[in-house]
């Protein structure tokens, strides 16, 4: 990043192969919609070429990036809920497949949808805190930072969150086999 901040933009080729994935995955997490996360990921390199001249370079250059996409998702965030946009989650039937381990992928497949279904019932801040530790598997002490937060805060947060999704989805759980 130091190298793309003094100029050198062809260094921002290798940023973007290096972080594309990563950033694509907390978007999706967060939104459940592809096209969205693809853009929000555009955008935040867009941000990272506009505002290179603020990176110090003091510490790690994915927390400065994660608080640009944080930044980032907010602003979506805000804008989509004020056009009355509710991200809806799309559920691809894989279920009918001629493999030997089709009922053991279509019951792992069931609990990935289950599991994604619970996090969309928690608090954006309790989704944000949890795909960031577990998902873009960020050391407490980077989501500290990024959140402007202590460590035990961020500890404190994320278990929390994750005794509420828990909760959550055992009450979904139990909803989905009562169908």
């Amino acid at each position: 990043m130091l190298q793309v901040k003094n100029g050198q933009l062809d260094k921002l080729g290798l940023l973007f192969e290096r972080y594309n994935k990563s950033l694509y995955g907390f978007f999706y997490r967060l939104t459940s919609d592809s096209d969205a996360s693809e853009d929000l990921v555009q955008n935040v390199f867009m941000r990272i070429l506009k505002y290179k001249h603020t990176y110090q370079g003091d510490g790690k250059f994915t927390t400065w990036m994660f608080h640009m996409a944080r930044n980032l998702f907010a602003d979506h965030y805000k804008k989509s809920k004020r056009m009355g946009y509710k991200e809806d989650v799309e559920v691809t039937d894989k279920y009918f497949r001629n493999e030997v381990n089709a009922e053991s992928e279509r019951i792992h497949s069931e609990e990935i949808d289950l599991l994604q279904r619970a996090m969309d019932h928690l608090s954006l801040e309790k989704r944000e805190i949890l795909v960031l530790s577990k998902f873009q598997e960020m050391r407490y002490r980077e989501i500290a930072d990024l959140m402007d937060l202590t460590e035990s805060a961020v500890k404190v947060r994320i278990f929390r969150a994750l005794k509420e999704l828990r909760t959550i989805y055992e009450k979904l759980e139990t909803q989905s086999s009562i169908y």
